[in-house]
């Protein structure tokens, strides 16, 4: 496992932890969920645009279907 640091505005910093906390996880915790989410996101987009080249019409909307539906899960 990988220790990283990061350099956020104070206001940021304060948001994430009381996010974290409503959420009942830790502030580590979270981070890991969102960049999760954001590298769900990113390889969604990948396949997608890879699809869409492709010109693959059905393909591409069933990823942006999924990604619709993983958006879905973790907004709540």
């Amino acid at each position: 496992m990988s220790t990283l640091t990061i350099r956020l505005p104070d206001d940021t910093a304060q948001r994430l932890k009381q996010l974290a906390a409503s959420r009942g996880v830790s502030l580590n915790k979270l981070m890991e969920e969102l960049g999760t989410t954001a590298l769900a996101a990113h390889d969604a987009e990948t396949r997608f645009h890879a699809a869409a080249a492709g010109a693959d019409r059905q393909k591409a909307l069933d990823i942006l279907a999924r990604l619709d539906a993983d958006e879905e899960r973790t907004s709540h």
